[in-house]
């Protein structure tokens, strides 16, 4: 087995499986079902976003961190604890 075959291999199953949603939706008229799958992705990093920002605000609230500038060696001193 060559690598030419394995890619091809790989370039088979990504268009004629991974794909084979998006040809179903391509000969819709409609532009929303067109982009129903972008659509769900922005949607799902959306949610992430804000879970995200929840926890990190949950985190700052908490005052858990130490937020000097000096709190990595590498940026000087380590404050004395």
């Amino acid at each position: 087995m060559t690598f030419k075959e394995v890619f091809e291999g790989i370039q088979s199953v990504t268009e004629n499986v991974l794909f084979a949603p998006f040809d179903l939706l391509r000969f819709t008229d409609s532009w929303f079902f067109s982009n129903i799958v972008s659509w769900i992705l922005m949607l799902i990093g959306f949610v992430a976003f804000l879970y995200w920002m929840g926890e990190l605000k949950k985190y700052n609230d908490n005052d858990e961190e130490n937020r000097s500038q000096t709190s990595h060696g590498y940026l000087g001193d380590v404050p004395a604890e």
